[in-house]
């Protein structure tokens, strides 16, 4: 059966009658859930919402984590010719609430007590959701007519009609809404995304056209499903027949990596950085005779790294080397992913090209790829017939891309979004009558059909003399250093740049060790106050100005003591850095950082004091 739509998906994958399908974590073990189990669970939910009052294109919320019941709550109401909107469960209530009353949700499905009594709270300003379905405890007594639990409801559905079920089905068409997806808002309120099937059908068909997903494997799943991103990949894996597990949780994925043991998965560059950050903690915790063997298996990768890109083994001796590199360091690296890795995906944000290089050195392959909500959500991907290094690869099959003039990147095909929910304006702004989508993004594409990204069109910062700048790539450099959590560049309409650096700071205490300096991870005030921490952060910036231009170097930084987050208002789910949010949560002590500057006067060579 060809897949035109999710629905259709979900018929496609109850034939692979696998014992555990779905994989969620209970105890501190996984626990398989079989095709069969998850195919019954959502047709009695489905008819379960059914006698609730749900029909077709009405909207049903789900704000959950990652875990077993999302899928089989996203296929009933798909299924039932719903239309499903993703709430991220690190909104707040206020946030969550906008989202319900802005879709008109008539059923909302929220994973704890605490989510479910935030939006109760805004109740009288939901008028048209009718019915909250708690995923996990009890209902509080009181809210017996307006709630329920996800298990009374899929009871309710016990007298399902199976044909009735597949004639519902068969009565969803690809241009029929499948889901809203509300944007992260770096700026401004949030905008609802909407998909139809086709939309995302069409960009699960176009990605797994170029690799090789096979039945037997075991993915792991732990981004945010709320975003298109996992979710379209999670679309992948049911299609081909794989167990997915999801994850206890980003913190946790050291653990469910070694519980899980997957061949693949996708993440977001932050993770990569952070598990980058861990090796290079542990290298400099190390006898100086295991560090210059971690030196020279780099040495080695660096050499071996177009072989590594193009799927061959090294001839000759390099061959012998880097089988000897991969025994003695990289091939630990593996053993930490599960020990059965055989490729990831990245995207959300650009990949730092070094950070790309070392992965793919130590024979660990990432595929970079490129997409937004608006696009379903891959434009462009690596793959292993096509990798260029800092690049986000060629576009997808069937998806058409073009550079404007001013360089923002612009894209067309069947993964184009409808519009945006009840914003004609903004659609008409963000798709041309040409039909193609304007991303925001600034980027190029080589000879060679390479995409390559180089910044938001609105976050290009314009310095005080007209000079246009791209913060990422900086910021990106920053981050390569085992000492450099994060990074944000300050500089618009400004003479010159600054930043606000977030130090690694396990790492830095790792290097206090072995300065003999009393430094603790769990003092982060601490050690972004340490005079001798400052310095070392000094000469990283001073790294990262040699390779700038004189008006890209950062004249001035200031080391903050706690991490951007998305439960500080930071970053967007999807780990995008709000930038307005940080300039006006940091804004006193950015100006102290300029009156520093001008009290110093430009200096004429750029240091990173």
């Amino acid at each position: 059966m060809a897949v035109t739509t999710l629905a259709e998906l979900f018929l496609h994958t109850a034939g692979h009658q696998k014992p555990d399908a779905l994989l969620g974590k209970v105890g501190g073990r996984f626990q398989p859930i079989s095709t069969a189990e998850m195919v019954d669970r959502v047709r009695r939910l489905a008819r379960g919402l059914e006698k609730r009052g749900l029909a077709k294109d009405d909207r049903v919320a789900l704000m959950a984590e990652n875990g077993p019941h999302w899928p089989i709550v996203d296929f009933a109401s798909l299924c039932s010719g719903a239309v499903l909107v993703t709430v991220y469960p690190t909104l707040t209530p206020d946030q969550a609430a906008y989202i319900v009353r802005d879709s008109e949700a008539k059923i909302v499905f929220l994973q704890t007590r605490e989510q479910l009594e935030g939006l109760l709270g805004h109740r009288n300003d939901l008028p048209k959701a009718k019915l909250f379905v708690l995923i996990d405890g009890e209902v509080p007594a009181g809210e017996e007519a307006s709630v329920t639990t996800l298990p009374a409801l899929i009871a309710e559905g016990n007298d399902f009609d199976a044909e009735a079920f597949g004639d519902r089905i068969h009565e969803i068409k690809p241009d029929d809404l499948a889901t809203l997806i509300y944007t992260s808002g770096t700026t401004g309120e949030p905008k609802g995304v909407m998909l139809t099937h086709r939309n995302i059908v069409s960009n699960m068909h176009a990605s797994l056209s170029l690799f090789d997903i096979k039945k037997e494997y075991q993915a792991l799943s732990f981004l945010p499903l709320a975003h298109s991103y996992e979710r379209m990949i999670d679309y992948c894996y049911f299609h081909q027949g794989c167990s997915v597990a999801y994850a206890e949780s980003v913190q946790n994925l050291a653990e469910d990596l070694g519980l899980v043991k997957p061949q693949l998965f996708v993440s977001v560059p932050r993770v990569y950085e952070k598990v980058l950050g861990k090796i290079q903690e542990n290298v400099s915790r190390s006898s100086a005779v295991k560090q210059k063997i971690f030196a020279w298996a780099e040495g080695v990768a660096r050499e071996a790294l177009p072989y590594r890109t193009r799927g061959e083994t090294p001839p000759g001796l390099l061959g012998i080397r880097l089988a000897l590199a991969d025994k003695l360091v990289f091939g630990k690296i593996k053993d930490r992913l599960g020990g059965r890795f055989l490729f990831a995906f990245s995207g959300g944000a650009p990949l730092a090209k070094e950070i790309g290089e070392f992965f793919w050195g130590a024979g660990i392959r990432i595929y970079e790829g490129y997409g937004l909500t608006e696009t379903s959500p891959v434009i462009a991907v690596n793959t292993p017939e096509a990798v260029k290094l800092g690049t986000v690869g060629p576009p997808l099959p069937g998806v058409e891309v073009q550079i404007a003039e001013d360089g923002e990147i612009l894209s067309r095909g069947p993964n184009t979004m409808r519009g945006y929910w009840n914003k004609p304006e903004a659609t008409a702004e963000s798709i041309d009558a040409d039909g193609w989508f304007h991303t925001g993004d600034i980027g190029e594409i080589d000879s060679e059909g390479f995409l390559r990204i180089t910044d938001r069109k609105k976050e290009i910062i314009v310095n005080a003399y007209g000079k246009n700048i791209a913060p990422a790539p900086i910021e990106n450099q920053l981050k390569t250093s085992r000492f450099i959590g994060q990074a944000v560049i300050i500089g618009d309409r400004r003479k010159v740049l600054t930043a606000l650096i977030v130090p690694d700071f396990e790492g830095i205490a790792a290097w206090g060790d072995s300065k003999g300096l009393s430094l603790s991870a769990s003092d982060p005030a601490g050690i972004a106050g340490h005079e001798e921490v400052r310095a070392l952060i000094d000469d990283e910036v001073r790294k990262v100005n040699a390779s700038l231009a004189h008006y890209e170097q950062i004249v001035s930084f200031e080391l903050v003591p706690n991490e951007f987050t998305i439960e500080g208002g930071e970053l967007t789910p999807t780990q995008k850095v709000k930038r307005r949010v940080i300039d006006g949560k940091y804004g006193d002590l950015i100006d102290a950082m300029y009156q520093r500057v001008e009290q110093r006067g430009e200096p004429k060579e750029t240091a990173g004091r």
